[in-house]
């Protein structure tokens, strides 16, 4: 299924007014697991630097600016750098950002492949961004030079477990924009550690409840978006339906420890006096 598609169906609908834009932005929080995961993470990253208001971050592959838009919400003395590669998304980020008056973060136009600035940031994000990446040792490497020492480099991405809906040999991805399936977790250990970080903390996002909940609450309605576009006209029913079910699996599946998982969290930490 091509992804892109429907996601600039709905981004067309959803930016019409700031109004129904920050709405959408709170349906992805409640409704993306890897939301969850990705906000913890960084409320605990916010918590330990509590006392400095000296923080830059930059968000690789800012896509609808749903994760910036929390970070410049939940830490506004924060500078945010939000770069894509997509002229159209960065163009309606900016301006909705902009009506929103916020002041703290910039938008631009650049490819991860290229993109360096040397010693700058104190935290990268990186959510569901390096399985459209080919060249992903050479993106770790300049995520690695553009960190400050100490810096957090915060990575959610499929896994090798079933990421991408792929479950065996011969399946195809359900996002057919993704150049791998799934990171083995000693893959994309082995390679962060290869770029220069001291390091690497993975877990393993997606176990069982979140499987099902995200079958729930996007693959489904998803591939009936694709089929037909008036199938937006039943989907807040369905997920009046769905909605209890898919909160408590997410709850369950953020609060358990998985042996395995077809996401993954990964925390890469730059060296302090490198």
């Amino acid at each position: 299924m091509h992804y892109d598609p429907i996601k600039q169906f709905l981004g067309h609908i959803f930016n019409r007014h700031p109004l129904s834009r920050r709405l959408f932005y709170r349906l992805l929080d409640i409704l993306l697991l890897r939301t969850w995961h990705v906000h913890r993470a960084l409320k605990a990253f916010r918590k330990a630097n509590a006392h400095n208001n000296d923080i830059s971050v930059l968000d690789a592959g800012s896509g609808l600016g749903q994760y910036t838009w929390h970070i410049t919400r939940k830490a506004p003395g924060w500078q945010v750098k939000a770069i894509d590669i997509k002229e159209e998304e960065i163009a309606s980020c900016r301006d909705f950002f902009q009506k929103e008056k916020k002041r703290n973060v910039t938008f631009a136009v650049e490819d991860l492949v290229h993109y360096v600035r040397p010693g700058t940031y104190n935290l990268i994000l990186s959510v569901d961004v390096m399985e459209h990446i080919e060249e992903d040792e050479q993106v770790f490497l300049n995520f690695h030079k553009s960190m400050k020492p100490g810096g957090l480099l915060l990575i959610s991405t499929p896994s090798d477990q079933g990421g991408s809906d792929v479950q065996e040999d011969g399946d195809a991805s359900f996002i057919e924009e993704h150049v791998r399936d799934g990171y083995p977790a000693d893959e994309i250990r082995e390679k962060l550690l290869k770029a220069g970080f001291g390091q690497v903390d993975i877990k393993y996002t997606y176990g069982t409840p979140g499987s099902i909940a995200w079958r729930l609450s996007m693959k489904y309605p998803l591939l009936l978006l694709g089929r037909t576009k008036a199938f937006l006209i039943i989907l807040p029913f369905y997920y009046l339906v769905i909605m209890p079910p898919v909160l408590l699996l997410n709850l369950l599946d953020l609060n358990i420890k998985h042996r395995k998982g077809t996401g993954l969290l990964v925390q890469a930490r730059k060296n302090p006096n490198s």
